[in-house]
């Protein structure tokens, strides 16, 4: 039964993360949340910003993405590894 239910609950968090505009990266190390631009802002037309003028023009994001938190959740740690050098 519980192998049934996993299918269902996978496309109910999918639908979940799309409606709230979100990425998911998962590993068995973290869980990594991310926002992204929404397609009907009305501001940046789903581009996450717009061109700043000026002499050096920059990059100015769009608060409809860059307002929200990232969210990350630790579930293992990460092995370290003595054989690489430190940089």
């Amino acid at each position: 039964m519980a192998a049934a239910a996993m299918p269902l609950a996978l496309a109910a968090a999918t639908a979940v993360l799309k409606a709230g505009h979100w990425k998911l990266y998962a590993d068995r190390h973290r869980i990594h949340l991310t926002p992204y631009p929404r397609r009907s802002c009305s501001d940046c037309r789903g581009a996450g910003g717009w061109w700043a003028d000026g002499p050096f023009p920059e990059m100015e994001a769009c608060g409809c993405w860059s307002e929200r938190r990232e969210l990350r959740i630790r579930l293992l740690p990460v092995p370290a590894r003595p054989d690489e050098p430190p940089f």
